[in-house]
């Protein structure tokens, strides 16, 4: 067994499993015959003996041919034992070699029995000479019904003999390419599959070619994975050709840029260069958020929202991947809208001022009647002679008062009504609330109302558009003056409170309360018979153009609150003031 140590444990099981059976049987045969010699020398000694001890059977000359036989027969049977010695040997070196063949053939047919790939061979005339198991396993015929049949096959595909057997020829010429063919099947149960089948020549230990080894492996279920694959990826790149968004992916390399993916629509505004990337990129750098830009490109004369993300690329290197919408037409819409919406918001504060009218009228009455008065007291004492400076001159003074209120009024009119572009900027809010209040408390003074502010010390300042705020809370004043005229409670409340880095604005009323609180938002809704509905919407849209938030909630006491709130300039580090809202 020593011979066997270096070998693979695998053939050293096969020989001691081929030669378990037969260890130590060689040294019969001789054991045998020397036995039987032994015997035969033996009987010849006793008869020896026997002659010697009878006295007339001695001669000398019968002693003499007596020893030159015994010399004969002992060297005779050395020449036996010699030759038993050489058979021994001999028969343990065939026994050896015989046991060493079957544990080979044993351990190649473990080996093709095992396998999964289905090798058969054919002859140099198309016969086939061999299957292994898998073969008959993968098409479900037995080896016995295979070797030695001939062309048509029984698992040929019927109706397809003749490409089979063009296959057939181009194997046997030797004409098949090295990567295998493609083939289609049928096993016993009609069931069909695919298989790829490699060739190569069989050859003897000669070199001469005997026939044709071909391997075969079913490759059905890999081939579907790979059509689904296939029509996986058509279908998703399908997909990405077909968006309206400009899609790109580039890799940071030594020489600037890499562009490795770009879609059509990317192609069709940048080409096929990554310039447009690097232009759309904006110039940032590092690792990107979802945070998504707006960026004009030059090169396209376009505007795009650009989102940006780093991910890993089919090869394991870091990517940018950007995601680029063409937003020239919204951005334009926009500001269609835009100047819509300035449109409506000046309509609705030349709407605000006509319903407002009567009573900017007897204001301004008021102090041009007081003018009048003045005016014509100073002249009938400049005209009689009888006039005291000092009276004239107070008289002059008070006129010139009214004109100064008059001229007030009709100048916060006219910044009221004109038209001017949306400007957000860090403004006063006490400044906006006294300009809406002043405005609000002549009809309010009409109805016999009063309006009560509640404010925190110190009021922060906001960033808004003081004229858009100021037509909100206008509105909202107007809105809540007309709910209370049939109510007993005369006092509108302005509450303003602070909460964190928002300043909210509270108009509390007790007129009628709400009807159909979810519809008080919409286009074209209004509570009044008189009413557009545009008012509560175009408020609600400007808040929300100034990342604040316009609602309405019922008073527990009667009426309504309408709630509005706006960003504070400044973020102070401060304890938020007492809540100063209550339910009045």
């Amino acid at each position: 067994m020593a011979n066997h140590s270096k070998k693979s444990l695998i053939p050293t099981t096969f020989y001691e499993q081929a030669t378990h059976n037969k260890r130590g049987l060689y040294w019969l045969t001789p054991v045998l015959v020397l036995f039987l010699y032994l015997c035969v020398m033996g009987v010849f000694i006793w008869l020896q003996r026997l002659q010697n001890d009878s006295v007339m059977f001695v001669t000398i000359d019968q002693e003499t041919r007596q020893q030159r036989l015994m010399m004969v027969i002992i060297a005779l049977s050395l020449v036996i034992v010699v030759s038993l010695l050489a058979l021994w040997r001999y028969t343990r070196f065939r026994t050896r070699a015989e046991a060493a063949l079957i544990a080979e053939t044993g351990f190649r047919r473990a080996m093709e029995n095992s396998m999964s790939t289905g090798m058969r061979v054919f002859d140099m005339h198309g016969r086939i000479a061999y299957v292994n198991p898998a073969f008959c396993r993968m098409i479900g015929w037995n080896e016995a019904d295979l070797v030695g049949r001939t062309a048509p096959f029984p698992y040929w595909l019927p109706g397809r003999h003749q490409q089979h057997q063009d296959t057939l020829d181009l194997l046997l010429s030797g004409r098949t390419p090295s990567s295998g063919l493609e083939v289609e099947a049928q096993r016993r149960d009609g069931s069909r599959f695919t298989s790829r089948m490699y060739v190569s020549p069989l050859r003897d230990p000669n070199g001469v070619q005997i026939g044709w080894m071909t391997s075969m492996t079913d490759i059905t279920e890999p081939k579907r994975i790979r059509e689904a694959l296939t029509a996986a990826h058509e279908r998703f790149m399908t997909v990405l050709e077909g968006l309206d968004d400009a899609i790109s992916v580039v890799a940071d390399t030594s020489d600037g840029l890499e562009l490795l993916f770009a879609n059509r629509t990317y192609r069709r505004f940048f080409g096929a260069q990554s310039n447009g990337h690097e232009e759309l990129q904006g110039g940032r750098l590092g690792r990107f958020t979802d945070e998504t830009v707006e960026i004009f490109a030059e090169s396209a004369q376009r505007w795009f929202e650009v989102h940006h993300r780093m991910l890993a690329w089919t090869d394991g290197r870091r990517v940018r991947l950007q995601v680029a919408r063409d937003i020239t037409e919204r951005r334009k819409h926009e500001e269609l809208s835009r100047v819509q919406q300035e449109k409506v918001q000046l309509t609705s504060r030349l709407t605000t001022m006509g319903e407002m009218a009567s009573s900017l009228a007897h204001e301004l009455n008021q102090p041009l009647t007081a003018i009048s008065n003045y005016s014509m007291g100073a002249v009938a004492m400049l005209k009689s002679g009888r006039y005291n400076p000092e009276s004239l001159l107070s008289a002059l003074e008070k006129a010139s008062q009214q004109a100064e209120r008059a001229g007030k009024i009709i100048s916060r009119i006219r910044e009221f009504v004109k038209r001017s572009e949306p400007r957000r900027q860090q403004v006063k809010m006490m400044g906006i609330i006294e300009n809406a209040v002043s405005f609000a408390d002549i009809d309010a003074r009409k109805r016999q109302i009063d309006i009560d502010l509640v404010l925190p010390d110190p009021l922060p300042d906001v960033i808004a558009d003081p004229i858009l705020i100021e037509q909100v809370l206008l509105n909202l004043l107007k809105n809540g003056v007309e709910a209370m005229e049939a109510s007993q409670y005369h006092v509108l409340h302005v509450v303003v409170t602070r909460q964190d880095n928002l300043l909210e604005l509270a108009v509390i009323d007790r007129g009628h309360g709400l009807q159909n609180p979810e519809r008080l938002f919409e286009p074209f809704y209004s509570t009044k018979s008189e009413g557009l509905g545009m008012g509560l919407n175009i408020c609600r849209t400007i808040i929300e153009s100034h990342h604040g938030r316009l609602w309405a909630t019922e008073n527990p006491e009667g009426g309504t609150i309408f709630r509005f709130t706006l960003p504070c300039a400044v973020s102070e580090n401060s304890e938020t003031p007492d809540n100063n809202l209550e339910m009045l």
